[in-house]
């Protein structure tokens, strides 16, 4: 019970960064029980992970299409996780120092979407997978447009790496990409192909907002309306007649008359803040911001702390 309140801390009070890694560990987590189950059990679990992995066929594509999400929260083993997860922090940490956290988050689903296209362009085109049904899985492919991304934004910014001393991030990513090719030739050779669509996508995103075009915009006002879809179903306003216990979320408060609501405004419906409220607010987040760092900062902190440095 620690456990999941420590996590569900760490959930709610964290990142965006911070969730997304959460998200891969907890899928993992409970995957690798559900294995662990089947192996006892000596059953095959083949028929378990194809509702999560994305399959190259086509007409089991459209069979499982969410697979095309999914894919990139599940990884085969722990070196496979631990490995994705510290090249997400590490690439992340820089990302969010240029950049705002939801762009993060938008860059990432994008490389995976782009790692799935050229991985299902690759196996239903190039003769060496003819005749085999080839499976994708893992977070690769949007990690690289991350790192990519942000070294083709930035590709002067210099990282600190042991035995090595100051490095320029354009050569890491160079480095890595360059892995992936050579590693081609192998057993995961689609998985690789997959990669480099995710490096792809980075390189695309970090063009397009050189010349002032954010290729997150889209993704992320999908997953704002996924959100709010969520939170309004969560907190519904009930249907005329129905009984209202102690208020409703949303601005709608106090009881019935008459069969019809009796409406109070609620914060929300009141006038903006203040010109004097925004820098009080401003003051606020700047002070914590030296006190405690970059990092200590709330997503919605940081959200109105860069809408106020481009207002200026």
């Amino acid at each position: 019970m620690a456990i999941h309140n420590t996590f569900k801390r760490l959930f709610v009070r964290g990142s965006l960064l911070t969730r997304l890694i959460l998200i891969n560990v907890a899928v993992w987590f409970v995957v690798s029980l559900v294995l662990v189950v089947f192996f006892l059990m000596k059953r095959e679990p083949a028929g378990f992970l194809d509702w999560l992995i994305m399959p190259s066929d086509p007409a089991l594509l459209g069979r499982r299409p969410w697979t095309v999400l999914t894919y990139m929260f599940v990884h085969d083993g722990i070196w496979h996780i631990l490995f994705n997860m510290l090249w997400l922090y590490w690439m992340g940490k820089i990302f969010v120092a240029f950049f705002r956290p939801k762009q993060l988050g938008g860059l990432y689903f994008l490389g995976g979407l782009g790692g799935a296209a050229l991985f299902l362009l690759a196996a239903n085109t190039l003769p060496v997978f003819a005749g085999n049904v080839q499976y994708l899985l893992g977070a690769s492919a949007a990690v690289m447009a991350v790192a990519v991304g942000i070294a083709t934004y930035a590709p002067n910014f210099e990282i600190r790496l042991l035995f090595f001393g100051g490095v320029k991030i354009k050569w890491l990513a160079i480095v890595m990409v360059a892995i992936d090719l050579v590693s081609i030739i192998g057993q995961n050779a689609a998985g690789h192909i997959a990669h480099l669509g995710g490096a792809l996508t980075g390189v695309a995103w970090a063009v397009a907002m050189r010349y002032g075009h954010d290729l997150t915009a889209g993704p992320n006002r999908l997953l704002d309306w996924i959100v709010s879809l969520f939170k309004r179903l969560k907190h519904r306003e009930p249907r005329m007649g129905e009984p209202i216990k102690g208020g409703v979320k949303g601005g709608v408060k106090g009881g019935v008359k008459g069969g019809a609501y009796h409406y109070q405004p609620d914060v929300s419906d009141r006038e903006s803040p203040s010109p004097t409220d925004a820098e009080s607010r401003l003051d606020e987040i700047l002070g914590k911001l030296k006190q405690s760092g970059y990092d200590a900062l709330s997503d919605e902190e940081k959200e109105f702390l860069f809408s106020a440095s481009r207002k200026r």
